[in-house]
């Protein structure tokens, strides 16, 4: 039976007196990941989302992490430009800066009409279509709700009336997926598939449906550790060909997940993403927390190598393929309103990376009926921005673990710089 990814208690970095304090906490699964900024005295800490947590054994867990305090990346950024931050208002990157962070300003402006972006995530999110109704008027974004066609939410067996029992964690994961496709591709359709419960079983079967309905991108921002099943459940659920799949790498630091290990996904890893005087005017690095919080990467014990991976380190699988934002500290806006008080947070995680990757595909257009999208970026590896410092923990293979000029498991071949890596 599938279990959870071993390592999913919240990171620390020591500060001060309080630093065993802290460490203790963390070790019990009740404290809060602080990330220490040498340009702030105000730490961001965070605290991953209860679906961070399964309820159950044979579950998967959720990749997201919701910020809980201290000045974000985000509000930086403001101050940087004279700008004093308002009361209750985003606190984390937007649509603006997403795209021009990875130069889809253009693309995001007429690309993805007509597409249908799936989001599969666990149990039902009754503000679902309220929360995004809210993200988007606030950006400016054109309405996608369930009147105008161009929101739907159904569960893992297409139902629209009979959908899971709700919860306040996938909630909180949902929305954030629902945000980032938003953000990424606003002319896009959404279609939310709701797993019964967040078993590789359930899941698998949402992504099915989802690809049923229509979809020619999903996204998964949910994994587990790996287990001999895997290579059954690669046939079962995910072997879509003309369909972009996208998985998170996971939060736990350097080691590889299922179904982000599957050959037929696109495998995506999680970055801190800052501005910069440079002349992209942004800069990433690995992100990593500490030694169980981070981006996920790392060579399958199952999966076998797709043929257009062509690194000779790791003889299967490797994790990633590409990356996004992921670092908390320099997390990314979103409107929740169940189970927390309703407004904005800033989340972090591979879960934003996942989405932002889907919706990066659905502004490159329609994939080939008989192609694995996975493989576009290693046609154009010089269409990304190559991430090149860093790491995710402590591996006998250095660039499983760190990142270097070209390919490398953290980060992939790198972060979208427009679409073109993601076309065929």
């Amino acid at each position: 039976m599938r279990t959870n990814s071993p390592h999913r208690t919240p990171g620390w970095r020591r500060v001060g007196t309080a630093a065993a304090v802290t460490a203790a906490l963390a070790l019990a699964g009740l404290g809060t990941a602080v990330h220490a900024d040498a340009t702030t005295s105000s730490k961001v800490t965070w605290t991953a989302t209860p679906c961070a947590t399964p309820k159950k054994a044979g579950e998967l867990a959720c990749d997201s992490l919701r910020v809980t305090g201290g000045t974000t990346a985000f509000q930086k950024a403001q101050q940087a430009r004279g700008v004093t931050p308002k009361a209750a208002t985003p606190t984390g990157y937007g649509p603006t800066d997403l795209r021009s962070a990875y130069g889809l300003t253009a693309a995001a402006a007429s690309g993805g009409t007509g597409a249908t972006v799936a989001v599969v995530d666990a149990y039902d999110d009754p503000n679902a279509e309220a929360d995004l109704a809210t993200y988007r008027s606030h950006y400016g974004l054109p309405a996608c709700t369930t009147a105008n066609g161009c929101f739907k939410k159904v569960s893992q067996t297409g139902s629209t009336t009979s959908l899971p029992s709700s919860d306040a964690g996938w909630s909180e994961e949902i929305s954030l997926d629902l945000d980032m496709v938003s953000a990424i591709a606003p002319n896009a359709h959404i279609l939310l598939v709701e797993a019964t419960s967040p078993t590789m079983a359930n899941l698998g079967k949402s992504v099915n449906e989802a690809v049923a309905l229509g979809a020619k991108y999903v996204s998964n921002s949910y994994g587990g550790s790996e287990s001999s099943s895997d290579t059954s459940y690669d046939s079962s659920y995910f072997n879509h060909p003309g369909v972009a799949i996208t998985v998170s790498a996971g939060d736990s630091g350097y080691g590889a997940e299922y179904p982000a290990a599957s050959k037929y996904v696109t495998s995506v890893g999680g970055t801190a993403l800052s501005t910069a005087s440079n002349s992209r005017g942004w800069t990433e690095t690995v992100w990593k927390t500490s030694s169980t919080e981070g981006t996920g990467s790392g060579c399958s014990t199952y999966d076998a190598k797709p043929s257009w991976q062509t690194d000779t380190g790791c003889t299967k699988r490797m994790i990633s393929d590409v990356s996004a934002v992921a670092d908390p500290a320099t997390g990314v806006s979103v409107y929740d309103s169940y189970g927390i008080t309703a407004g904005w947070y800033t989340f972090g995680g591979t879960s934003a990376a996942a989405p932002i990757i889907a919706g990066v595909y659905a502004l490159a257009g329609t994939p080939g009926s008989s192609d694995y999208p996975a493989q576009y970026p290693y046609r154009h590896t010089s269409a990304l921005n190559d991430v090149t410092s860093g790491n995710n923990g402590t591996c006998s293979t250095s660039y499983f673990c760190t990142a270097r000029s070209g390919y490398d498991g953290p980060t992939g071949w790198g972060t979208p710089e427009g679409v073109s890596a993601f076309t065929s």
